[in-house]
């Protein structure tokens, strides 16, 4: 076998003599590195995946400042083409500078350069790595402006979807035919107004909304003597624990003479009614009725589940999804508050107020935004999903997680003041998750977990627990004396959403998807 044909086989670097032509000295001797395998293979790969056609000259150009939907989703399309084809030439580029590297750094190859030539090539290769690290970053640049156009794309969207929905307001008759035809023609020719009808009295929950994982207690709360009573979509539950130590939820009635169950005891992983001391598995089958013979009674169960500190139940008709959604903060963050609250609010209204962030300067004005200047604009931007994005100017990201929690990461310098305009120029951070389960129509448990990447030895602080609780009612009383107020005039027929406006954005995409789930939407708006 020759020298070829075995680097070949070895899959090494092979080097060869070759001539070369000098235009003042004639031949001269230089040595080369071939990269002899699977060249041609990798050519051949290397083109299917980096032979892309520059889009920029196909971008269109459109006259005017604004932009309708559709022009806005052709120059998103264009901008993400761009993105895909610049990133290719990036990785392409990072390609032929490894190759370099391999050639400049080969042992073998360093024999026949002088200090100098290495040196030299050295000093070209940095400047090249300087030029792809570069390159890089304004890659990262166009990616970002790219994503803030889908941003505006996405609530132009928005407005053609309000605008779907909404009714336009013609003024009273006159007296007067052709002054009622008048106003009547003006009126067609006015835009349409954007707003959602949510007006009351609150309704019954639909059933559709029942259909998926809700979390209704923390784990440290359920202990394996202890119960838990909770109300889910008016349905009174109880959840404990079993035998083998897993968290059960049954209907908190017994069987026999519609007892409470939470006032009795749990015993040996069963509940039992404190009437007749009936005891119940948490598959709700009786397994025990004293002084009377054993009947095959069972009451209803949910499936019930905990993950991640929380305990889950499905309440729906439907089969369970085989998920649970992750709730824990992101990393580097301890928890040190869990709180537990009844609310006399309906849950869909304490939603809208936890989605805002506008009214904080004028709501929170002696707790966490007191010294809050109003900003001249305030806006929620959604460059991720369309139900998650970060608030301008304040820097807060927030999330709203299907269907009924809202997450959301403060940055933070010092308590209660703000720092930088987004959330990664903030040294600290507070990260909040709120859960609303629906109980009743006017009432909602809400969950809620606090967690800092910071100060960590405040968990060791003796009552730091009762001073977090303290402050977070604090802040809901301040919330709770104007949503109880939107409650009252909705339930006599007002639109609490009658006229959103821009840093609305969030709370009004929450509303088309709960309406899509009773609606019984096949694919619901927003869904990643």
């Amino acid at each position: 076998m020759n020298a070829i044909a075995t680097a070949s086989a070895l899959t090494l670097p092979i080097f060869c003599r070759t001539a070369k032509l000098d235009s003042k000295k004639g031949l001269k001797g230089k040595f080369s590195v071939l990269a002899v395998f699977g060249e041609v293979e990798k050519k051949n790969a290397w083109s299917a995946i980096f032979d892309v056609e520059d889009p920029r000259s196909k971008v269109p150009h459109y006259k005017g400042k604004f932009l309708d939907v559709y022009q806005a989703l052709e120059v998103a399309r264009y901008d993400l083409q761009y993105c895909d084809w610049r990133a290719r030439q990036d990785v392409l580029t990072i390609m032929l500078l490894h190759e370099k590297v391999v050639e400049v750094l080969n042992p073998l190859a360093r024999e026949y350069k002088s200090i100098g030539t290495m040196k030299k090539e050295l000093a070209e290769l940095q400047d090249e790595l300087a030029e792809a690290h570069r390159q890089v970053h304004v890659s990262e640049a166009r990616v970002s402006t790219a994503l803030e156009k889908l941003a505006f794309m996405e609530e132009l969207v928005n407005d053609r979807l309000l605008q779907s929905r909404s009714t336009t307001e013609v003024s009273e008759a006159s007296s007067s035919p052709s002054t009622s035809a008048k106003s009547f023609n003006e009126e067609k020719k006015r835009p349409p107004r954007k707003s959602l009808n949510v007006s009351g009295p609150v309704q019954s929950f639909h059933p559709n909304l029942k259909n998926f994982w809700y979390p209704v207690a923390f784990t440290t709360d359920l202990k394996h003597d202890t119960m838990i009573p909770i109300e889910c979509f008016e349905e009174p539950w109880v959840i404990f624990r079993g035998k083998d130590g897993k968290p059960g939820c049954v209907q908190n009635t017994c069987a026999h003479r519609s007892c409470p169950l939470h006032l009795g005891s749990v015993n040996e992983g069963r509940i039992q009614c404190p009437y007749h001391g009936w005891e119940y598995t948490t598959t709700g089958k009786c397994e025990k009725m004293p002084s009377t013979r054993l009947l095959n009674v069972k009451i209803k169960s949910v499936p019930c589940f905990e993950k991640e500190g929380m305990i889950w139940i499905w309440p729906g008709n439907d089969p369970p999804s085989a998920t649970l959604p992750s709730l824990l903060p992101p990393p580097g963050f301890q928890v040190h508050a869990e709180i537990v609250m009844e609310l006399p609010i309906e849950h869909g209204l304490l939603l809208d107020n936890l989605l805002d962030l506008a009214h904080a300067p004028f709501t929170h004005t002696s707790t966490f935004a007191k010294g809050w200047s109003v900003p001249s604009l305030v806006k929620f931007l959604t460059p991720g999903s369309g139900l998650q994005g970060y608030w301008d100017p304040y820097p807060i990201d927030m999330e709203f997680r299907p269907p009924c929690m809202v997450l959301s990461t403060i940055g933070i310098s010092k308590p209660g003041k703000l720092e930088g305009q987004n959330t990664s120029q903030c040294a600290t951070h507070l990260h909040q998750l709120h859960v609303c389960l629906p109980s009743s129509k006017q009432k909602t448990r809400l969950l809620y977990r606090m967690s800092l990447d910071f100060a960590p030895f405040l968990k060791h602080v003796p009552f730091m627990q009762y001073l977090w609780k303290h402050f977070a009612e604090q802040v809901l009383n301040e919330d709770l004396r104007l949503v109880l107020g939107q409650q009252e005039r909705m339930n006599s027929g007002a639109n609490v959403w009658n006229w959103p406006v821009s840093y609305d954005k969030l709370g009004v995409r929450y509303r088309i998807w709960r309406d899509a789930v009773e609606r019984g939407a096949k694919q619901l708006p927003f869904s990643r």
